[in-house]
């Protein structure tokens, strides 16, 4: 990976996009430590210490805004209102007609849902910002000190938060659109790297030695060579296309295939799979107050029902997902149409019945392996109490490799058109 990066700083188109994403990213984190306006350091200390982002479904939710929500920053509501939108949406294609075929005009389309996306984070936004403003005070910040009237102020720090969610949002897309890999993915990896010397300091004074921690992390660096061959695994259906003659020109004979990966949809699963478990989190910080709705949030975050239903989720978002982005008729349709057909198997609807049934059997190891790799160290952090575990579990490596692997596999390739421009110029 540091090789592809230096090889693309020789590049002085590649290089801007990488300083391009290295500084959004670099105001991003030092915007997570600003405070919103009126926030009392002696209320914010105390907050954290009683548990503000150690405590049951907080410590998810601070980890994915990378420790901003217990810094009561600016940035506090993260990057989770611009995908649990996404989630919503994408989720509304397969059920809205008028919207899935929206999703399928192409470019024009694309922007519709995109502006769509964008209204309805606006919307989460202001929710999860007026519930937090709910959290703050349930954790004894006070607002009344700052020289101005109390409801003025909370005004001032819901508009505030949600406009660092939509600060946050167009950071993501201008990384997307102009730097190099996918935004909201590298947001998500910067909130994950962020807490990594607080989690080893942390986990060091916990244990007391340092023999946990090594244990730990000698668990995680032998696991990512598993994470990165199961990333790159992929099932290889042979595909022939038949000799027919263009002109004076024999064209067809050729043989290839079509590739398969073991996990189709990625690390998406996980991310929708969490949004969807800390929804009622988000949800309870109305109600700090009703013992009912936080032990309801707290067993969907934490415990043997978050691991069964994080297990359910991922299996079926990574079904969901594949189905998304592999339509099965569509490339069974384009295989007759260029003259390919797999061996054995009849053109047409016997091939798309082909095609389905090998992607059903190869999604359900890759999504079984994430989900395995999600909750057994939500499982071993619940019996050790370990802070390294928890902030670098499996959820967390798997996010991190694959993003890793994400934006290396896009340097590569712009690397590759430059070089390709490049040998016709």
């Amino acid at each position: 990976m540091l090789k592809g990066i230096a090889n693309a700083f020789r590049i002085p188109e590649l290089r801007q996009k990488l300083l391009l994403t290295a500084g959004i990213l670099l105001l991003y984190r030092i915007g997570a430590y600003l405070p919103v306006p009126g926030a009392p350091f002696q209320d914010m200390l105390s907050a954290y210490q009683s548990g503000l982002s150690t405590s049951g479904a907080m410590a998810v939710l601070n980890l994915f805004s990378g420790g901003a929500l217990s810094r009561m920053s600016v940035f506090s509501l993260g990057i989770m209102p611009y995908i649990t939108a996404q989630i919503i949406l994408q989720l509304m294609q397969a059920v809205i007609p008028s919207l899935g075929e929206l999703a399928k005009e192409g470019e024009a389309g694309q922007r519709k849902i995109t502006q769509y996306t964008r209204y309805l984070t606006i919307g989460l936004a202001l929710l999860n910002a007026v519930g937090y403003l709910f959290l703050f005070r349930s954790y004894g910040v006070t607002f009344a000190n700052a020289g101005a009237p109390e409801i003025l102020l909370d005004v001032v720090v819901v508009f505030t938060m949600v406009v660092g969610a939509m600060v946050i949002m167009w950071l993501g897309e201008i990384i997307t659109q102009r730097g190099v890999g996918n935004g909201m993915s590298l947001i998500i990896f910067a909130n994950i790297m962020s807490g990594l010397p607080s989690s080893l300091i942390s986990s060091v004074a916990s244990a007391g030695n340092i023999i946990l921690t090594v244990v730990t992390l000698l668990i995680v660096v032998a696991i990512i060579p598993v994470i990165v061959y199961v990333e790159r695994g992929q099932r290889r259906i042979p595909i022939q296309y038949a000799k027919r003659v263009v002109g004076r020109r024999m064209m067809g004979g050729q043989s290839t295939y079509l590739p398969i990966k073991v996990n189709t949809a990625g690390v998406v699963p996980i991310i929708f799979a969490s949004a969807i478990l800390y929804l009622p989190a988000q949800l309870a910080v109305f109600f700090p107050n009703v013992d009912w709705v936080q032990a309801v949030a707290n067993a969907l975050s934490t415990g043997w029902i978050n691991w069964i239903l994080s297990v359910a989720l991922i299996v079926a978002f990574a079904y969901f997902y594949s189905s998304m982005v592999f339509n099965p008729t569509e490339t069974a349709d384009q295989l007759r149409k260029q003259g390919g057909f797999i061996p054995g198997v009849r053109p047409g609807a016997a091939t798309a019945a082909y095609i389905k049934s090998t992607i059903d059997h190869i999604t359900l190891p890759g999504a079984l392996f994430m989900a395995v790799l999600a909750v057994v160290p939500s499982i071993i952090f619940w019996f050790t109490g370990n802070t390294l575990i928890q902030a670098f579990g499996g959820t967390s490596i798997l996010i991190m490799v694959s993003v890793a692997m994400d934006t290396l596999s896009s340097i590569e390739s712009q690397l590759k058109m430059h070089n390709y421009d490049g040998f016709f110029k």
